[in-house]
């Protein structure tokens, strides 16, 4: 009762001030929409036997007229359906608005997801706001199953991400991080006492940006020299203004289910969008236009960034590669990879700082590995392994997408004994999964040692994604994270501003932290010759 009056009440407050005649629209609308439901109701349960005998997963009660059990979903997403799944089990159904779900919070089930049923649910449901910023569903992450994507994943995994391609992209990881450092320590030697107060994020997101500008568009995100107010560049800044407008809105907006609601923005939130979609887009069409000024077709394709590969191919298939499907496929990689890259090393450094103990063992480990003389490389990587199960523990507590993508299935299926009808979007709660009591010792911990030797191998971790709609990127964020995690942990001392860091969670499409992470570092003595030569 009481969060129906919460919905009453938000409901009121937003149409408040609606002129007389809007508000009539939505008052005979409502009307109409819940006479046509109780129709289609009424004539389904007469008329549909076979359905009545279907096990649908279980449901929570409580489902208000219109808006199904939007009243249960609070943000953030992931925390609230692992609520419900406490009560309701492993797999239960969710009426959003005009929309069905059905999410899966448990290994067995999600595994049986992304293989016995992988092309079944290899879609992904479209929601306006998503098409507003996708180029209609264009983009690799949104674009349906079928020739289009096997086209744009083909591309990706040629052109961007190969092995070949991501080992030749560690010089770029490994300039990148050098001029962070260099950056820092300089803040350090200018602070006083040494030690200077940083926030992290804005200047991990410009290194994912720039490593990913250089590989997309041979171009880097390089804050101008003149440029003394901001430790960001001009195209780091616009693009990160962009995730900071788009991401919180993004699938979570009423009229994304709630289809009456599309014809009014009350708050704006459309304009907003489009707004930041214009800036985007305008960027975008730099980058390609840029490339395509400087494009020298002797080069060799392999040594060609992404885009020039494109323009390349336009000229033989123009219908096929053309400028908006290279602006929606930079759009989506730039993007998703920036944005998660970084939050994950914020999310690593957040519980370092909280575990100082962990921290000294990675600084030991660094120390006897890599030394002191020159700074951790990508070639160092597989040979700290303690280092791999910090990210692989930082990825278990906090996965940048805890829902995944969201799918979607083009046909009835059966999941863990429950019928799926055909349409159904499917959650796959990752952070719940993560955090299962049932799998993991400690689930709420930060354990790293849980990875060493192998003992969590076969254990549901998928930060990533599972199955044919799989991130392409992962080879590229984990070479990038350990590579900068590795050197922020050799290069300085950290510390903490307050008693703790704040662990709250963001909501969106990804899990930023709710509260930046700001840390004190002071350089390593030991390391004090190597970054003065920076």
């Amino acid at each position: 009762m009481f969060q129906s009056y919460k919905v009453c009440h938000a409901a009121k407050h937003q149409f408040s001030n609606l002129t007389m005649d809007e508000a009539y629209i939505v008052i005979l609308s409502f009307v109409f929409l819940f006479l046509a439901h109780q129709v289609l109701v009424r004539a389904s349960s007469k008329n549909n036997g076979r359905s009545k005998r279907m096990r649908l997963p279980p449901s929570p009660p409580g489902a208000i007229p219109f808006l199904g059990h939007l009243h249960l979903v609070e943000k953030p997403y992931h925390a609230a359906l692992s609520r419900l799944a406490e009560r309701h089990g492993p797999i239960f159904s969710l009426r959003l608005g005009s929309r069905d779900a059905v999410v899966v919070t448990s290994p067995a089930f999600a595994r049986e997801c992304f293989t016995e049923h992988d092309v079944t649910f290899a879609n992904r449901p479209l929601l306006p706001s998503q098409m507003l910023v996708t180029f209609d569903g264009a983009a690799l992450g949104t674009a349906s199953y079928g020739p289009h994507w096997r086209n744009l994943r083909r591309i990706v995994a040629v052109h961007l991400l190969s092995a070949h391609r991501v080992s030749c992209m560690s010089g770029v990881i490994y300039a990148e991080v050098r001029a962070m450092v260099r950056q820092m320590y300089r803040a350090t030697t200018a602070a006083p006492g040494g030690a200077a107060r940083i926030e992290l994020k804005r200047g991990l997101f410009e290194l994912s940006l720039s490593v990913l500008m250089e590989t997309i568009a041979q171009t880097k995100a390089t804050r101008p020299e003149s440029d003394a107010d901001t430790d960001m560049s001009v195209e780091a800044q616009e693009f990160k203004q962009v995730i900071d407008e788009i991401f919180p809105h993004v699938g979570s907006v009423l009229w994304d289910y709630l289809p009456v609601l599309r014809w009014f923005d009350v708050f704006g939130v459309r304009n907003k969008i489009l707004a930041a979609v214009r800036t985007r887009d305008a960027v975008l069409r730099r980058l390609i236009d840029a490339v395509r000024r400087r494009l020298d077709d002797s080069c060799e394709s392999e040594k060609k960034s992404m885009i020039a590969v494109l323009l390349t191919l336009q000229q033989t298939e123009p219908e096929v590669y053309t400028d908006t499907m290279m602006a929606a496929l930079c759009s989506n990689l730039l993007g998703a990879g920036a944005e998660t890259t970084s939050s994950t090393i914020e999310w690593a450094m957040s519980l370092l700082l909280n575990h100082p103990e962990t921290l000294k063992k990675a600084h030991a480990e660094i120390d006897a590995a890599v030394g002191t003389s020159r700074l951790v490389t990508a070639d160092d990587i597989p040979r700290l392994g303690y280092l791999k199960c910090i990210v692989s523990e930082t990825f278990r507590l906090y996965p940048v997408a805890p829902l995944l993508l969201p799918h979607e299935s083009s046909a009835d299926c059966e999941v863990g004994g429950y019928h799926v009808p055909r349409g159904t979007a499917l959650l796959v709660n990752a952070y719940a999964i993560h955090r299962d009591p049932g799998v993991w010792e400690e689930p709420d911990e930060f354990v790293p040692e849980r990875f060493e030797g192998g003992r969590a191998e076969g254990l549901f971790l998928a930060p990533f994604g599972m199955g044919r709609r799989k991130c392409p990127g992962e080879a590229l964020a984990l070479q990038t994270i350990g590579v900068v995690l590795g050197t922020l942990i050799q290069c300085f001392h950290w510390s903490r501003v307050g008693v703790e860091v704040d662990m709250s969670e963001g909501s969106g499409l990804t899990m930023p932290k709710a509260v930046p992470l700001e840390a004190l570092c002071r350089p390593r003595a030991a390391m004090h010759d190597v970054l003065q030569k920076l």
